[in-house]
C-alpha cells in the first residue's frame, strides 16, 4: 500500500492502460510536454513519444473529431480537457458523433474513447472555468457518464473506462486533484456502473458524488455525534444511474436527500428525484430532498462562490428537518 495523490492515481492508470495496450493514446491541450494542466500526463510524453501524447491546438471541436476518427479506426484515444469547460466546444463531435455513430452506423463502428479533465466549482476560478457539465451531456444517447471522488476510484474507474467500448465521460473535480488515500500495489479495476455505500445507515439515504461525497461526509460527522444514523451513496456512475443499489437504499430508510454541486434546475439530482419518483414513490415517507447549487453563473468573489454550492452545515440542517428525533 502506497500513499498516492488523486492526480497521481489518474496518471498511473493512464501509464498502466497505456503500458498493457498499444492502441491507447492520450490528446488534447498540453498534455504532452507540459504534463497536464493539473500533471495528471506529466512524464508520459517521454515515455512513450509524441505519436502516442498528442499536443494539439486550441481546438476542442477539432481535436474531439480527430478522436473519434481515431476510435472507429482502432485506436483507444483518451482526451483531455484543459477544462472540462471548454468541451462546451465539442458538444458536437461528442453529442452527434461519438455518442450517436454506433448507432447510426448500425453497429458497425465502436467509439473506445475517454474524455476527461477537469472541472467543477474551484477556488475563485470564474464561471467559465466552474463549469459542471454533467447535466449537458446526461440526455445524450450512447455516452457513460462517471464522477471519480477519491484516489482509489479515480485509478479503477479509469482503468476500466480505458477499457470499455463505449465513448465514456469521465469528471475530475479540480480540488480533488491532491486528495491523498492508500492504494493497492495490485492491479485493480472498478466497475463504471456501480454506485458505492459510502457509510451504510437507516435514518436517511444521502444520494451524492464527485466532491460533495467529502461534504456529505463531513457533514455526517456532525450527524452521528447528533444521534442520526444517515446512509451515505456515492453515486459514482451518473448515467447509467445503479438503481440496484439506490433502491435498496430507499426500502431500508425512506427517506432520501440529494446533495450535488450541479445545478438545481435540470440538473443530475433532477433525474434522480423524478426516477425515485417513478420507481420507488411507495416506499417513500416523505418527498425527495435536493440540494443543489444555484442557477446563476459562480462569482469570483470567493465568498459569494462559496454561497452559491451547498455546504457542510446545509446538509446538517436539511438531515435534522428531514428525520424525526424519535427516529435517529
Amino acid at each position: 500500500m502506497a500513499e498516492v495523490f488523486l492526480f497521481n492515481a489518474l496518471r498511473d492508470a493512464i501509464d498502466e492502460e497505456m503500458a498493457r495496450d498499444n492502441t491507447v493514446m492520450v490528446m488534447g491541450e498540453d498534455v504532452g510536454h507540459y504534463g497536464g494542466s493539473y500533471k495528471v500526463t506529466k512524464g508520459l510524453y517521454d515515455k512513450y513519444g509524441e505519436l502516442r501524447v498528442l499536443d494539439t491546438p486550441i481546438a476542442e471541436n477539432s481535436f474531439t473529431g480527430m478522436a473519434v476518427g481515431a476510435a472507429m479506426t482502432g485506436l483507444k484515444p483518451i482526451i483531455e480537457g484543459m477544462n472540462m469547460g471548454f468541451l462546451l466546444l465539442a458538444f458536437n463531435q461528442i453529442a452527434n458523433n461519438a455518442g450517436m455513430l454506433p448507432y447510426t452506423s448500425g453497429g458497425n463502428f465502436t467509439i473506445p474513447m475517454v474524455i476527461r479533465g477537469p472541472g467543477g466549482v474551484g477556488r475563485q476560478l470564474g464561471a467559465e472555468h466552474s463549469q459542471r457539465l454533467e447535466a449537458y451531456f446526461q440526455a445524450v444517447p450512447g455516452l457513460k457518464i462517471v464522477a471519480c471522488s477519491t484516489p482509489y476510484n479515480a485509478k479503477g474507474l479509469l482503468k476500466a473506462a480505458i477499457r470499455d467500448p463505449n465513448p465514456v465521460l469521465f469528471f475530475e473535480h479540480v480540488l480533488l486533484y491532491n486528495l491523498k488515500e492508500e492504494l493497492p500495489d495490485q492491479e485493480y479495476i472498478l466497475p463504471l456502473n456501480k454506485a458505492e455505500v459510502v457509510r451504510s445507515g437507516k435514518d436517511v439515504t444521502i444520494l451524492t458524488y464527485s466532491r460533495m461525497r467529502q461534504h456529505v461526509l463531513q457533514a455526517t460527522k456532525t450527524l452521528t455525534q447528533q444521534g442520526y444514523d444517515p446512509e451515505v451513496i456515492d453515486l459514482i456512475s451518473l448515467k447509467p444511474l445503479d438503481f440496484e443499489t439506490i433502491g435498496e437504499s430507499v426500502r431500508k430508510t425512506h427517506r432520501v436527500i440529494v446533495v450535488e454541486e450541479c445545478m438545481r434546475t435540470g440538473g443530475i439530482g433532477a433525474e434522480i428525484v423524478a426516477s425515485i419518483n417513478d420507481r420507488l414513490f411507495d416506499e417513500l415517507d416523505g418527498p425527495v430532498i435536493r440540494l443543489s447549487s444555484q442557477d446563476i453563473p459562480t462569482p469570483y468573489n470567493g465568498m459569494l462562490e462559496s454561497l452559491t454550492i451547498i455546504q457542510p452545515a446545509q446538509i446538517v440542517e436539511t438531515v435534522q428537518q428531514t428525520v424525526p428525533l424519535q427516529v435517529a
